[in-house]
């Protein structure tokens, strides 16, 4: 389960997403681009057009998908994240691209509870996120509250074996009294949340276990 996953308090994110983890990924971002699935989403975003774009990303990480937005035309994104570990790493690539005039990247505001803490977007990003949160319909619920234009998520497979592995994880980290913690969430009732909120998913893809959504405002 890859970066699906996160403790239940923001608290925790520091010691699950920790500066080791950081530089692992952004190490393998500077070796080999854009994971597959980052780049279904980066994709989707750009078939909507980028030029002048703004970019809203929650847990975005160390921004990469937002560095290749802004490659590709974005006028500005913002970052919103929990865990404090990615912002070296963050901040060295954004100096090595030129670009962090370009970029907003704000620490410790939980998107679901606080969504007016966030300037709206053209564009809303949750790569690997929604399965890292228990509440998924306040968490889409608040991305399309602040998005202008779409929303673009991934979440794992809903197999019964993607459940069973969560469910695994869960009990490992309960007994050793770790916060982490995965979410198998069902993906129809995820679509669900943002048809309720005026958008329509346009775009379906899938890179290994990973599916992305991509709907827009309708």
């Amino acid at each position: 389960m890859d970066e699906c996953c996160a403790p239940h308090a923001p608290d925790g994110f520091d010691r699950e997403f920790n500066a080791r983890f950081a530089r692992r990924l952004a190490q393998r971002y500077r070796r080999e681009g854009l994971t597959p699935s980052a780049r279904l989403v980066l994709e989707f975003a750009a078939s909507l057009g980028l030029d002048g774009a703004s970019l809203l990303e929650i847990g975005g990480g160390i921004g990469d998908i937002q560095l290749e937005a802004l490659k590709r035309g974005a006028s500005h994104t913002t970052n919103v994240e929990l865990s404090s570990a990615y912002e070296p790493e963050a901040a060295r690539l954004l100096d090595e691209a030129g670009l962090r005039a370009r970029v907003t990247r704000t620490l410790g505001v939980d998107l679901a509870s606080a969504p007016e803490a966030v300037e709206p977007a053209d564009i809303v990003v949750l790569h690997r996120v929604v399965c890292c949160y228990p509440d998924y319909e306040r968490l889409l619920g608040a991305a399309a509250g602040r998005g202008r234009r779409a929303v673009v998520f991934s979440h794992p497979t809903h197999s019964l074996f993607a459940r069973l592995a969560a469910r695994t994880i869960n009990a490992v980290y309960a007994l050793t009294g770790n916060p982490y913690r995965a979410f198998a969430h069902a993906p129809d009732a995820m679509v669900d949340v943002l048809r309720r909120r005026g958008f329509e998913p346009r775009y379906r893809g899938r890179s290994g276990p990973w599916h992305v959504v991509g709907a827009v405002r309708t």
